[in-house]
């Protein structure tokens, strides 16, 4: 696993043992990235120079690519020990600690504080916590007006949206894409 593009293209990525980790695979990072910025509802100020959450984050892929694309800083959200030892390793590795923050809580307890205008959701499949998480990040204030959602999930799951902007498949996993209203 490695970021697709950007300052830090080709930088590797670890991930931690086991398979509580499903990092995004680098070729769907590189479709999103793609369709984010050339998509009639896209463009480059999606990601430049934004504030973006990496929810269930993980390795922090998606967080980190957004970043080395020009993202000015990052918020990653993950409880789990070993996918926050393997976060922690991936941004010192890219030297990114000053542009990030890591809420080593709950996703559904995120608390308030600054709003993000790009959001990337990668939760544990067929568990339905993405509505729950954009419940939260709704009540504590997170989402910027017409922030820019996008969620993973498995390819057979429904659709987290009632209006999505794009829904793409990518061989086990479906991304869904909206804004906020």
């Amino acid at each position: 696993m490695r970021i697709v593009a950007g300052a830090w293209r080709g930088r590797s990525l670890i991930a931690p043992p086991g398979s509580a980790t499903r990092p995004t695979a680098d070729r769907v990072r590189q479709a999103l990235f793609d369709m984010l910025l050339h998509a009639p509802w896209g463009g480059r100020e999606t990601v430049a120079g934004v504030h973006a959450f990496d929810v269930f984050a993980g390795t922090g892929a998606f967080g980190l690519e957004a970043l080395s694309r020009g993202a000015a800083h990052a918020t990653f959200i993950e409880h789990d020990r070993a996918a926050l030892a393997a976060l922690r390793v991936n941004i010192a590795a890219c030297h990114a600690e000053d542009r990030c923050t890591i809420l080593a809580i709950d996703a559904l307890a995120i608390p308030p504080g600054e709003a993000a205008s790009l959001v990337f959701l990668d939760p544990p499949y067929r568990q339905d916590l993405i509505p729950r998480a954009i419940a939260q990040l709704r009540a504590v204030r997170r989402l910027s007006p017409a922030a820019l959602i996008i969620a993973e999930t498995a390819r057979d799951e429904p659709v987290p949206a009632m209006n999505p902007l794009a829904v793409r498949v990518h061989g086990a996993a479906q991304l869904s894409i909206w804004r906020e209203t």
